[in-house]
């Protein structure tokens, strides 16, 4: 386990935020790099050419070694939404096939499937809510031979279940389905390597358990979808762009790789530089002791919100960053504003309590949340 990192973040004594999958603080490395980043705006005759280009390829670098992918299979996005929409324009769908997904999925994982289906006269179909909380049986049991795509996430944002991602992508290779994920919920907490699991597309926004900033995301695209239509066409995707006396040349060639995909205006100066930063101390956390850390504080919550009539899905479906608990007596409604009276932060999300540590959190924080779960009222019902 990591000792506490707390001092790595601006984090004020007797703030106890346990919310990282909300969103989660920017650690002051990284906040100075985007910092010094933003201020070289301020002197844009010294910005060359070669500047729009080098933070790109090294935040390409690091996420890859997050991903265990080649640096040419990353794509730059500024949102999960971008990313999805990219895969759902390239992975083929025909009338009457089907796009599995989960019940309560997170909408950008959703939306873009659900208008796909329709302009190609084909369905959604929801993996409804194990009882027993086994999403991977469940999906296992959902992939039948109509379905032509799963577009699904590692991590369940509502309840914390964890998908066996290297047996479905198994599955959907025997089908001949499409494997498009969403990782946002669980990349750079839970180890993960698309040479396991061989998905088509996965995307990650940075700003949860990437640590970085807001409008910043990667996209892992295959090899073999990397001709495919981007999303958008722009100057820097082009296999001329490191010429700028030569943009006129009109080409129809792209950069190598992923790089087609990328967003325009990848180069930001400010918020490139401090993803990287962020995913960089991520790798020099580990992310196999980021996920041990994390799971021992849920451990040590999720045994004593046991002994207060909470329940959660068993440790060994749900992942270790992520303690979703329920009470069939209720919450609150304002419960997140309760707690926060108490400088103690965590979200509802659905009909669960959301809890989600990272390594600036101790054991005296998760003591501090059960102290006030254990006063907790139940829901008041309706008169």
């Amino acid at each position: 386990m990591l000792a506490c990192q707390r001092s790595l973040f601006d984090i004020p004594s007797g703030i106890i935020y346990l919310n990282c999958a909300y969103m989660s603080p920017l650690m002051k490395p990284a906040f100075e790099t985007g910092v010094a980043g933003l201020a070289r705006k301020s002197h844009p005759w010294e910005l060359t050419p070669d500047t729009f280009f080098t933070g790109s390829e090294a935040f390409r670098s690091t996420a890859a070694l997050l991903l265990d992918c080649s640096p040419d299979c990353v794509a730059i996005v500024p949102s999960a939404s971008y990313g999805v929409a990219t895969a759902a324009g390239n992975l083929p769908l025909r009338k009457g096939q089907r796009i599995l997904v989960l019940d309560e999925q997170f909408p950008s994982n959703y939306y873009p499937w659900q208008r796909r289906a329709a302009e190609q006269g084909a369905s959604l179909k929801v993996v409804p809510w194990p009882e027993n909380h086994d999403w991977t049986a469940a999906v296992l049991h959902g992939l039948t031979d109509e379905v032509a795509i799963a577009a699904l996430p590692h991590v369940h944002w509502t309840s914390g279940g964890r998908l066996d991602l290297v047996r479905i992508g198994q599955e959907c290779r025997k089908r001949g389905a499409g494997l498009a994920l969403d990782l946002t919920q669980s990349l750079g907490a839970l180890p993960f390597s698309v040479r396991e699991v061989q998905p088509e597309f996965a995307v990650a926004a940075n700003y949860k358990w990437l640590m970085g900033p807001y409008t910043t995301g990667l996209l892992y695209v295959a090899p073999r979808w990397q001709n495919g239509i981007p999303l958008e066409e722009n100057w820097i995707q082009r296999a001329n762009a490191r010429n700028f006396s030569s943009l006129i040349l009109y080409t129809p060639e792209y950069e190598g790789g992923a790089r087609r995909f990328d967003m325009g205006e990848r180069s930001n100066f400010a918020l490139l530089p401090a993803a990287n930063r962020a995913m960089q101390q991520i790798l020099e956390w580990k992310v196999t002791e980021i996920s041990e850390t994390c799971g021992e504080l849920t451990r040590q919550l999720g045994t004593a919100a046991a002994e207060c009539g909470f329940s959660s899905p068993p440790e060994k479906l749900r992942a270790p960053h992520y303690l979703c608990l329920r009470r069939k007596s209720g919450f609150p409604s304002d419960l997140t504003n309760l707690l926060a009276r108490e400088r103690i932060f965590v979200s509802v999300r659905g009909n669960s309590a959301r809890v989600t540590p990272h390594v600036y959190n101790s054991a005296d924080d998760v003591e501090r949340l059960i102290s006030c779960l254990r006063r907790m009222p139940a829901a008041q019902k309706p008169a």
